[in-house]
């Protein structure tokens, strides 16, 4: 049934009717008043709910070295999600273990976690990595590139003392190292990306605008000045990140239509950082009080579970994003610049 009633104001208005009317709207606001049916309103505001601004159901995503630390995280933020989610690394039982310890515990029914055996510093393993995951999928949503290696730790504290011997210290490094570190933390995201740009840019086909995406774990350890003990791993990340730029200006062409975005983040739990990890593939960094103060950390803590999650969530959904690094560190760089 409708109610008629006429809007107050100085000005005489047409008289309005409306389902159900039962107050008076103040004339302040009356030319925000725009009545449409409940269901039109509903729609309108249904795009805004948090399982479908970050719905990732039924979507294929790979994940390197996505059997523990940073690249587990975003493994499972997909799965249980509703993704299916191949993780890779060299070492088959950890991979295996992912797969059966939270693999079988997923909170979507859909969600997946399917492990494949790769070496990412090797070729010929990246496409068999690819003719694998094509064997299953005709696209795939999202590329994480997060597999990588520290290298060796130098003194150079040693600088204090002498040129003599902070050259000493950075001599006994190994150029093999280097390479070796090179070869994982840019060179594999390289080849890696390019092995799986076909199906990348199949994604498409989904429609309603949806792209395929990359996204590249550099670290804001190049970002930092400070060489934080392991110049190698450092200016690997700092070229990690120069490669993610110029991959996202690549990846844009018309002919592709793949994003491209990097997470650089600062210290997270992982084998990395804590030296192992447990029967689970998790990993723990002992903190105290004075952990955010001895670190030069505003946050307080090392980072979360939930932090990456949410920042691999926010690039792989946000179809808008395009070529930029998103640095989750927890005001880190904001202490060392």
């Amino acid at each position: 049934m409708l109610s008629t009633f006429r809007l107050p104001g100085r000005l005489a208005r047409p008289a309005v009717s409306v389902p159900h009317a039962s107050k008076r709207v103040p004339s302040r606001y009356a030319e925000f008043s725009t009545f449409r049916p409940v269901t039109m309103m509903a729609e309108g505001n249904q795009k805004f709910a948090i399982k479908n601004l970050f719905d990732v159901q039924g979507w294929t995503v790979v994940v390197t070295g996505g059997g523990t630390g940073i690249g587990l995280m975003i493994t499972q933020a997909f799965a249980n999600n509703g993704a299916r989610v191949y993780i890779t690394g060299r070492r088959a039982e950890v991979l295996e273990t992912t797969a059966k310890e939270w693999g079988s515990k997923l909170l979507h029914p859909e969600g997946r976690i399917i492990p494949v055996t790769t070496d990412i510093t090797d070729k010929s393993s990246i496409q068999n990595l690819a003719r694998e995951v094509a064997k299953h999928e005709d696209h795939v949503d999202v590329l994480v590139n997060n597999a990588g290696i520290d290298g060796d730790t130098s003194t150079v504290e040693k600088g204090d003392e002498s040129a003599e011997a902070l050259q000493e210290q950075l001599w006994s490094e190994e150029m093999k190292m280097w390479e070796e570190v090179y070869r994982t933390n840019v060179m594999g995201h390289f080849f890696t990306t390019v092995a799986f740009l076909p199906l990348l840019s199949a994604a498409t086909k989904r429609g309603a605008g949806h792209i395929g995406s990359v996204i590249n774990i550099s670290s804001m350890s190049g970002i930092t000045r400070m060489s934080q003990h392991h110049i190698a791993y450092n200016t690997s990340k700092a070229a990690a990140i120069q490669l993610n730029t110029l991959l996202a200006q690549e990846m844009r062409r018309p002919g592709v239509k793949v994003r491209v975005n990097s997470i650089a983040p600062g210290i997270f739990p992982s084998e990395m950082t804590a030296s192992d990890s447990n029967e689970k593939n998790k990993s723990t960094i002992p903190t105290d009080d004075s952990y955010g103060k001895k670190k030069g950390i505003p946050a307080g803590r090392p980072g979360g579970e939930e932090d990456m999650a949410q920042a691999a969530l926010f690039l792989a959904c946000n179809q808008y994003l395009y070529g930029q690094i998103v640095t989750v560190d927890g005001g880190y760089l904001l202490e060392h610049p």
